[in-house]
């Protein structure tokens, strides 16, 4: 029997600590920050996608009341570096500069010009308007495969092609040859649409100098103050040990926070040119220009298998769209997703390229699950495809190819170990809540009876790669940085407990779930837990949060260091108690000696003995603090079934979703309460994908959905009831069993949503809508009309 098995908080629906101060107001947003003396930047951002700066004359600004100071590109750039691409995929990868305000030339609309310092942030935005610009047009880049051409226009004209990278994969049979010997051959094409990420907090940055040692602390709404630090130092020359970075409350996230912005770069500069506090805040209409987007692909599948359904060989082309910059991870997001497209198949063969391409739009770069949704969706669609093709039913085609759960572990076709999992348990479970068979019935009887609306069924089979870390594996994808994750804990001699973790949450509830973990290992109680987290002097080490990680490896890593700290204090216990080490027991908090219960002494006792060190083991310190940092070796693997049911109405296009069901297996749950929301979370954004959502551009490079008006986020009325539940199926790969859950929602539910539209509309003879599938698109589809987009 363990220590967590007698306390019991790992696996409990703890109400979540954070929840106190987020209700009651009493949080701490980058744009509350105040400081003596602040002043606030204003941001002059492109209007056209591509052109040459021809003048940036700021000297009108400048005589405006309240304006401090005014900056051209040309006025920051000493001392000022390219901003950074942590991933170069291939040796001879295409890596513009990127700096921070442009000098020469803009490459998207809403690329940075100039910035105005003034007394208030009214007076920097009013501003804006006395800088005046010229630009020359440049031709516009926005076609993926023109881009592509001999002659198309360049975005980056010093670099000769608009070509980044070329990235291929071939695992397993020469794919032509496993081609040849199929009986049959489809080929897709489907569009990933660029999405924008919508945090409830916008993109904010503090900077607050201290000029007498060089000291600046930088607050900044960020998913990753560990990495901010280390690459501001190298993009402005500042000393890193003179750089604290601090992440308060961050008001969400998805993968748009995961990056080293422009904006965090001129504040801070600005702040070391003036000796002042500043502070910039985005608008949402400027975070749609200037936060990076997600997604942004084109999907070329083909997939061979035998007329029985047996899978032979998959072959997969992308061209993803790079925007006009690398940012931190941007080549390397489509990369992730080459290894999943086998997702829980067998198969003989593998084949996967991917060519990254500028345009003169905004780059892209993570977005909630990172090369992995867009790879799921991709085979799950083609399954339903290839199911069709051969008469099949959807369900039953996955069940002659799927891994089996007496095979695990298993090495996937595309190199990866797959530790553990039951797929047939996950789908068998969704099928019943989901009444699939009756709900196959009705679809019969309303096909025959030719139903104006007609119902259609979606299924989405999926795993996904969590917990982003080991840092051989990284290195061997030529990322520059390492996956490993750091914690402490410290005993303080009250008995209470301080974690400090390296993980920076801006929402999954960190200081719940690592209080309940390391509450289980010590025997203390959840209360007595607090957690530490966000600031690079209280939490020196860390790898931050993204990529499903932070239980994963942060949460391992907290387990691992208060077993630690359980086995320093069995030191002192055993020479207070005038025992052996091996003679003592430890459960609920005490160490107690074999046979004889009343000589015990509780962790909370030893930590205070170890505080006054009065009578310690010789040589030992005085302190049963202890950390650790974990950098596993293997991925975690998520995975489950999702099923939706849709109504289509022929005659309008509209599409609603009448039941979703989900069973999804991520290993041992710490907190049910906390996956629940992560869950919800999730299928809210993979079903704004399918249904809802996307960036679009004019022929000129504009973005025309550039503000909520345009930009279609659902809220709680236009989304569905959720029927959710679990398998439960314990990693092998880390110490709790864990695997992860932040973006398995949105992984699975995109294709179920689709395919259950495409379904639907399958006996009038459509294979595909293009997402989102709004109801013009749908229609249509249904008259097959081509898409004007």
């Amino acid at each position: 029997m363990t220590e967590s098995s007698v306390r019991g908080e790992v696996g409990r629906a703890r109400l979540r600590k954070e929840d106190a101060r987020l209700l009651t107001g009493q949080t701490n947003w980058t744009d509350n920050i105040q400081a003596a003396g602040m002043l606030h930047l204003a941001i002059l951002r492109s209007p056209m996608a591509h052109a040459r700066v021809e003048r940036v004359d700021v000297s009108h600004a400048l005589e405006l009341p309240g304006v401090v100071a005014a900056f051209t590109g040309s006025d920051l750039a000493e001392g000022m570096g390219s901003l950074p691409c942590a991933w170069p995929v291939t040796e001879d990868m295409v890596h513009p500069d990127h700096p921070p305000l442009a000098v020469d030339e803009v490459r998207h609309a809403g690329d940075p010009v100039a910035v105005v310092v003034a007394r208030d942030r009214y007076a920097a935005a009013d501003a804006l308007e006395a800088v005046e610009v010229e630009y020359e047009p440049l031709p516009a880049v926005l076609d993926l495969e023109a881009a592509l051409a001999e002659d198309a226009p360049l975005v980056h004209a010093d670099k000769g092609t608009n070509r980044c990278y070329d990235w291929p994969l071939r695992a397993g049979e020469d794919y032509a040859a496993v081609r040849e010997r199929a009986e049959v051959v489809l080929r897709r094409r489907y569009h990933q649409q660029r999405l924008i990420p919508n945090a409830m907090e916008p993109r904010s940055v503090v900077v607050t100098p201290l000029s007498a040692s060089g000291e600046y602390t930088v607050y900044s709404a960020t998913q990753i103050p560990h990495i901010l630090r280390v690459m501001l130092a190298m993009v402005t020359g500042i000393p890193e040990h003179k750089l604290r970075v601090v992440a308060p409350d961050v008001g969400g996230g998805f993968g748009s926070k995961l990056q080293v912005y422009g904006e965090e770069a001129i504040a801070l500069a600005v702040a070391r040119r003036l000796g002042r506090p500043v502070k910039w805040t985005e608008s949402r209409s400027e975070g749609y220009l200037a936060t990076h987007h997600g997604r942004g692909m084109i999907q070329d599948v083909e997939i061979a298998a035998d007329r029985d359904g047996r899978l032979r060989g998959l072959k997969v082309d992308l061209l993803a769209d790079m925007g006009a910059y690398l940012m931190l991870v941007t080549p390397g997001v489509p990369i992730l997703g080459a290894f999943m497209y086998p997702a829980i198949y067998k198969m003989d063969s593998y084949e996967f390229r991917c060519t990254g391409v500028f345009t003169t739009r905004t780059p892209t770069d993570a977005y909630r699950g990172a090369g992995r949704p867009e790879a799921t969706y991709a085979i799950e669609r083609i399954m339903d495809e290839l199911a069709a093709e051969l008469g099949m039913d959807p369900v039953e085609l996955r069940r002659r190819n799927w891994i089996r759960h007496e095979e695990f572990p298993y090495d996937s076709i595309a190199g990866l170990t797959y530790d553990s999992g039951n797929y047939e348990a996950a789908t068998d479970k969704a099928l019943a809540l989901f009444g699939y068979d009756e709900l196959r019935e009705e679809q019969r009887k309303r096909d025959e009876r030719g139903d104006t609306v007609r119902l259609g069924i979606g299924v989405s089979t999926y795993t996904e790669m969590c917990g982003l870390a080991p840092s051989r594996v990284l290195r061997d994808l030529r990322y520059a940085a390492g996956g490993w994750e750091a914690a402490s804990i410290r005993m303080l001699p009250t008995g209470k407990v301080e974690v400090v973790t390296g993980t920076s949450p801006h929402g999954q509830g960190h200081v719940t779930s690592w209080s309940q973990i390391a509450a289980d290992v010590l025997g203390v109680p959840f209360e007595d837990v607090e957690v530490v987290h966000g600031d690079t002097r209280a939490a020196p080490q860390g790898m931050d949060t993204y990529g499903s990680r932070s239980l994963v490896v942060g949460g391992a890593a907290v387990h691992h260091a208060a077993r630690k700290v359980v086995d320093k204090a069995r030191k002192i216990a055993a020479h207070l108690l005038e025992a052996s080490e091996r003679d003592l027991e430890f459960t609920g908090g005490a160490f107690s000696v074999k046979g004889s219960p009343e000589a015990r002494k509780t962790i909370q006792e030893v930590a205070f003995e170890a505080f006054t060190s009065h009578d310690l083991p010789d040589g030992m310190e005085p302190t049963i603090n202890a950390e650790h940092v974990l950098d596993p070796e293997n991925f975690s693997y998520p995975h489950g079934t999702h099923l939706c049911a849709v109504e289509v109405d022929t005659e309008t296009g509209m599409t609603r979703i009448r039941s979703y069901v989900c069973v999804d297996d991520v290993g041992r749950v710490v907190n049910p309460m906390i996956v629940e929301g992560q869950v919800h979370g999730g299928l809210a954004q993979g079903i704004a994908q399918a249904l809802y959502e996307e960036a679009v551009y004019d022929d000129d490079g504009n973005l025309l959905s550039g503000t909520m008006a345009d930009y279609l986020v659902p809220s709680a009325v236009d989304l569905p009831d959720f029927v959710t539940d679990r398998t439960e199926t314990p990693a092998e790969s880390n110490p709790l069993g864990v695997k992860g859950v932040g973006e398995a929602g949105t992984i699975a539910s995109t294709p179920a949503v689709v395919g259950a539209v495409v379904d639907a509309l399958r006996p009038l003879g459509v294979t595909d809508v293009p997402m989102p599938c709004t109801p013009e698109r749908v229609w249509r589809a249904i008259h097959g009309e081509e898409d004007p987009a």
